[in-house]
């Protein structure tokens, strides 16, 4: 990883130009290593989390995915629970229980932060706190008002695969978390982030 003195852009100046609850813009003047001076925009917005809730039955293995319009797109989409809440220093373990809770009405017994990843960052500064949720209990949802359209399925591992495959899931937030999962796993489940609720 470069360290910021070496970076091949630096920042001459930067001003905020539009904010709302959920994000901010700027545009920042930035000048590249050879000189020549360009124009930066960044979507600023708080730490959010992505949970991977994982069913392990005599039947098989299961994964809960969220559906639900996405208004940026105009389409209705699969994906794994996701969220903030607009808090810069917001705990990502206390947020990806907010968020299963909320979204699915899952509750886990154990949760198991593997990573985190940076979101579309050619724009946005955003982090996102993957998360795995195991020994899962079902109960109340306390969905967001535009989250009313909600609806929650339960998927086989393989159909959920088959579902990043033929366009069923497009989420890349969603196709990101399941890979680095699956390195992870493969790799012995090497983190001891683990906490038990």
């Amino acid at each position: 990883m470069r360290e910021q003195a070496t970076a091949p852009i630096r920042t001459i100046s930067s001003r905020e130009v539009y904010r709302n609850p959920w994000a901010s813009v700027r545009e920042d003047v930035i000048e590249r290593a050879d000189g020549q001076r360009g124009i930066y925009g960044v979507v600023d917005k708080d730490p959010a989390t992505i949970i991977l809730p994982i069913e392990r039955t005599a039947e098989g293995e299961f994964v809960y995915l969220v559906e639900q319009f996405r208004y940026t797109v105009q389409e209705t989409l699969m994906e794994f629970p996701q969220g903030g809440w607009e808090r810069p220093d917001i705990d990502p373990e206390e947020l990806a229980r907010g968020e299963l809770q909320e979204e699915t009405g899952l509750t886990a017994g154990k949760m198991t932060h593997i990573g985190a990843l940076w979101i579309a960052y050619g724009v946005m500064r955003q982090r996102h706190h993957i998360f795995l949720a195991e020994d899962l209990r079902a109960g109340q949802t306390h969905r967001d008002p535009e989250e009313q359209d909600m609806v929650v399925h339960r998927v086989p591992v393989d159909e959920f695969e088959a579902m990043l495959l033929d366009g069923r899931v497009q989420d890349n937030c969603s196709a990101a978390a399941w890979g680095l999962y699956l390195v992870w796993t493969r790799r012995g489940r090497p983190t001891q982030q683990t906490r038990q609720a």
